[in-house]
């Protein structure tokens, strides 16, 4: 990374204008002027103290896409540490992938990263640079951005200079291939996939996927409840409880038995096409029936985003005895 000598100025803006215009609540940007000194005595306000909370992709999107790419999804998560375990190198690098592909949603995330110096160094005049690359492509929160900072006079991190891809001098395949969501887990999460690794194969459901669905479902809450009434780790509405015979949502082999019987079910409703069998997970059947396909829901979109992205196959094996294929295998819009 290239020390900055110079850093760009949020030109005389403080941190209620940036607030306003990022559309952050005022009584979180005065929580966190608390611990911010005055904008004079300052080269630039801290950017830590008017950055909106960790979001859901679809937030930071900005309404440029219904939801991230899996590749973007994948670096959210690393980033905030959404079901597997904080990584914000890992998080850059993902980003940056996607980033020489043109992706607004990854060059701006990445920009924020750096305008935070968020696990890697502060650098204001790259962060400038991907916030214009991101701001031309169309994305909302970017033009609201750009403005208050200087121009980066082509600042650009390594991994999007001329030349092959590289993070810490590692070419990102290699850096891909190494990455395992579900490889350093806390204790507690830890216990959960050790069930999940002995019950799944029971299932003929690969570990991997049920941990994917469980990180987005609950982030490995066993208590967790949604407002649509959906239960614990694998997220069972009662109806789904009652169709699958589990007793107690709560209890995490109950819940992760009847969750692995339901996606049983449905890759062989879908024979194997994890894409569609994730978005009637979270969408139910009926709706993925009646669209042809993944239903064009943000909500459902980003979910099966994000069970990709922790995944990484679009196929797994599948029991046609299981049921009759659904009606739009074969000829659904997949996407």
């Amino acid at each position: 990374m290239r020390p900055h000598a110079d850093r760009a100025r949020i030109a005389g803006a403080a941190p209620t204008l940036v607030a306003l215009m990022l559309g952050v609540p005022l009584a979180s940007v005065a929580l966190a002027q608390a611990d911010v000194a005055p904008v004079s005595a300052l080269t630039v306000p801290s950017v830590d103290a008017i950055a909106p909370p960790p979001a859901p992709a679809s937030t930071l999107a900005a309404g440029l896409t219904a939801a991230p790419s899996p590749l973007v999804a994948q670096a959210i998560a690393y980033e905030h540490g959404e079901g597997v375990p904080k990584d914000p190198a890992r998080a850059a690098a993902l980003y940056c992938e996607a980033a020489r592909a043109g992706d607004a949603d990854a060059l701006f995330n990445l920009g924020w990263m750096y305008a935070n110096g968020r696990g890697i160094a502060r650098d204001y005049d790259v962060a400038a640079s991907l916030f214009a690359r991101a701001a031309a492509a169309g994305h909302g929160q970017a033009q609201k951005v750009l403005p208050l900072f200087r121009a980066g006079q082509g600042a650009l991190p390594d991994c999007l200079r001329d030349g092959p891809a590289t993070v810490a001098g590692v070419p990102y395949d290699i850096v891909r291939a190494e990455i395992d969501p579900f490889g350093d887990l806390p204790p507690y999460k830890k216990a959960i996939a050790d069930v999940v690794n002995k019950v799944a194969p029971a299932y003929g459901i690969e570990p991997r996927l049920a941990l994917a669905v469980i990180a987005v479902e609950s982030n490995f809450d066993h208590m967790a409840r949604s407002q649509k009434d959906a239960r614990g780790l694998m997220q069972l509405i009662p109806e789904t409880a009652l169709r699958f015979k589990v007793r107690n949502a709560y209890d995490i082999r109950d819940n992760v038995r009847g969750g692995l019987s339901y996606l049983r079910w449905l890759l062989a409703y879908y024979r194997g096409e994890v894409r569609l069998a994730a978005a009637a997970y979270n969408a139910g059947e009926g709706a993925v029936d009646r669209y042809g396909g993944v239903p064009p829901y943000a909500e459902t979109r980003d979910y099966v985003n994000r069970v990709l992205a922790l995944f990484r196959n679009e196929r797994h094996p599948y029991d046609p005895s299981v049921v009759d294929p659904s009606p739009v295998v074969g000829s659904a819009p997949r996407r």
